[in-house]
């Protein structure tokens, strides 16, 4: 059992889990950076169908449903073997003669997609070589390292240069992988498909996150307006829960997010989260016997991992619930913290599908195909899981 509290953190008598633990950062600037100029116009919607081709757009439609990878903390430096293993994972899960809209759609990326600090001359070794052969758009929002404050660079850039460029064109720093920039209008961002709507926030440098006030107002509004005829996955860096002994939680985050969804009287369908080197899946209660999945993917190639904490010195066994000061009892259903991997989900008029595969180890044999290591069926219409899905 684990108590999550809110201000300063502090562990739980039990089990020593703690929301937004401090994992020793004094010397790095962690303060709040200012946000850079949108470059498209408000409420920043970039629409799926002005990226794919018309084909691959009708192709969705009928097959009725939309299917995407999701991953996090991808960047490669200084071993990049963890990263082109999960690229190479992720590239077979593409069929090579599939049915209309079988294929995975796009990747999205959960944040820090280039260490230490998001700068410009590392986006070809950590992301344009490593993801030269995946064959679709890749879009993102910005972790903490994508703008972590150097005192001589704009280390943001490197990111509004490559996923929030004016035109789709080669960056200079694209190499001879020919992938174009991405045309996201703002490092937070809604991106409109046919089945789901994508809500991406930018939960800046602090650790713990913060959101500030022209955010939460987007936020809230989109919230609002957004059709309740398709899901709302909301996507971060930071992540409100997660049982792992490193990062943790964020207290702060869950506030915010908390707050936002009360002003706009509508909760997301799924909660996506990065930071936390690792794959986790959380889910929070609602009222009335409702549920809320709370996903964490960020074991997507950096290669220091985080371990999920052990109780009494073993290992959890899932499900594990996690007892909340506010009431909440959150439950950690599945986790993969051993291996790096990535997670495929899909959306149709009913169920939000999701996987999670572990990609084989640099020392095992390159040629040991990924793993599935979490499937689950959630009905978001009526926001709980298939039953049998669980186990």
């Amino acid at each position: 059992m684990a108590t999550y509290v809110s201000g300063r953190p502090r562990p739980s008598q039990a089990t020593g889990f703690a929301l937004h633990a401090d994992p020793g950062t004094a010397h790095r600037d962690l303060r709040y950076r200012e946000l850079p100029p949108p470059t498209g116009e408000a409420p920043f919607h970039l629409d799926l169908e002005t990226v794919l081709p018309a084909a691959t757009i009708e192709g969705i439609k009928r097959a009725g449903k939309l299917t995407f990878h999701v991953n996090g903390d991808m960047g490669g430096i200084r071993d990049s073997v963890p990263q082109t293993l999960v690229a190479k994972g992720m590239e077979s899960d593409f069929a090579p003669n599939p049915a209309p809209g079988a294929n995975p759609s796009f990747l999205y990326v959960l944040g820090d997609c280039v260490y230490f600090n998001g700068e410009v001359k590392e986006y070809y070794a950590q992301f344009y070589q490593p993801y030269e052969f995946y064959p679709a758009p890749i879009f993102a929002v910005p972790g903490n390292h994508d703008g972590e404050n150097l005192p001589d660079e704009d280390t943001l850039q490197g990111f509004m240069r490559n996923f929030c460029a004016a035109k789709p064109v080669v960056m200079p720093e694209a190499g001879d992988s020919g992938r174009t920039a991405m045309v996201q209008p703002n490092v937070y961002w809604v991106l409109d498909t046919p089945f789901a709507s994508f809500l991406g926030l930018y939960s800046n440098v602090p650790e713990g996150g913060a959101i500030r006030q022209d955010q939460q107002d987007w936020l809230v509004g989109q919230l609002k307006e957004l059709t309740t005829e398709r899901p709302v996955l909301l996507c971060l860096h930071h992540p409100v829960y997660s049982a792992d002994d490193h990062h943790s939680g964020s207290t702060h985050m869950k506030e915010i997010l908390d707050e936002a969804f009360s002003k706009a009287k509508r909760t997301p369908e799924l909660i996506l989260a990065g930071h936390v080197h690792n794959y986790q899946r959380l889910t929070r209660p609602l009222p009335a016997g409702k549920q809320l999945p709370y996903l964490v993917a960020g074991a997507g190639g950096y290669h220091n991992l985080h371990h999920v904490k052990k109780v009494d010195g073993e290992s959890m066994v899932p499900p594990v619930v996690f007892d909340a000061t506010d009431g909440d009892a959150v439950t950690l259903e599945r986790y993969c913290d051993d291996h790096h991997g990535f997670l495929r989900l899909e959306v149709d008029q009913e169920l939000i599908v999701g996987r999670y595969y572990s990609v084989p180890r640099p020392q095992d044999s390159y040629s040991k195909p990924s793993k599935l290591q979490d499937y689950f069926e959630f009905d978001w219409r009526n926001r709980k899981y298939r039953p049998n899905t669980l186990g």
